[in-house]
């Protein structure tokens, strides 16, 4: 009977708690149980790997809702904090966030895909979360983004934000004023305004954001109501819109 008790609950998983207490069995029992259960696995290995992967998959499962939850109670900081650029089609039946730092590898090597999937669907809503967590040289290319968005706008912003994702050279003052000046702004302007509370306030406003989503790395992407951890193809993106546009 222990022998099948066992089985059951190891191929299953369905079996409640309580149904059985080894604290409730005698020595002779547990002695027994011990006995069937190696027995069991000696005969039957694959057993492990069985439940092993039920065990991962209600994991997932676990995961993914706790997710949700999170999107769902942060979703005002996260489609409508006020500051974050929004661009792609303002009127869009998808909204996808992403949570990037500039000197990011997987940021840089996604953001083409990111691009062509807007371009190419034409009705997604794209939100950027300026999330530099590479040390001093990314926050300072995070506040420059920051500082062009606050002084002339979302388009200035987009050319900024594009440069940056594609430029691979070090990140330091003189670089930065070289890029404004390429950009067509003021650079003494830009980094005074870097130096400016607000724009450290939108940096610090996205970081509380990342640690209640339990955001640690990038990039992380928001489709809709799903958090997906990581750097995703082009066609995991095209299925991950398909799929929220059949929801």
């Amino acid at each position: 009977m222990l022998r099948k008790t066992f089985f059951a609950a190891l191929i299953g998983l369905a079996l409640p708690t309580h149904a059985f207490e080894l604290n409730n069995m005698s020595a002779d029992e547990k002695e027994a149980f011990g006995k069937a259960v190696r027995e069991y696995l000696l005969e039957n290995p694959e057993t492990i790997f069985e439940a092993v992967e039920v065990f991962r998959q209600r994991e997932a499962e676990a995961e993914a809702t706790a997710d949700l939850n999170l999107v769902a109670t942060n979703a005002d900081a996260i489609f409508s904090d006020g500051f974050s650029y929004v661009g792609g089609n303002l009127e869009g039946d998808i909204t996808i966030v992403e949570f990037m730092d500039y000197r990011c590898g997987y940021c840089k090597r996604v953001h083409a895909a990111v691009e062509e999937l807007i371009r190419a669907d034409g009705n997604i809503r794209f939100i950027v979360k300026e999330f530099p967590v590479l040390g001093e040289a990314s926050e300072m290319a995070s506040a420059f983004a920051v500082a062009v968005k606050q002084l002339h706008g979302d388009a200035a912003y987009k050319a900024t934000y594009d440069t940056l994702l594609t430029f691979n050279g070090d990140i330091n003052e003189k670089t930065l004023r070289r890029l404004a000046t390429i950009l067509g702004h003021d650079d003494q302007a830009i980094l005074n305004q870097m130096n400016l509370e607000s724009v450290m306030k939108e940096i610090t406003e996205t970081r509380r954001l990342a640690a209640r989503l339990q955001i640690n790395g990038t990039p992380t992407f928001v489709f809709d109501d799903e958090l997906v951890r990581g750097a995703v193809d082009l066609k995991t993106m095209t299925s991950l819109v398909a799929a929220k546009r059949q929801d």
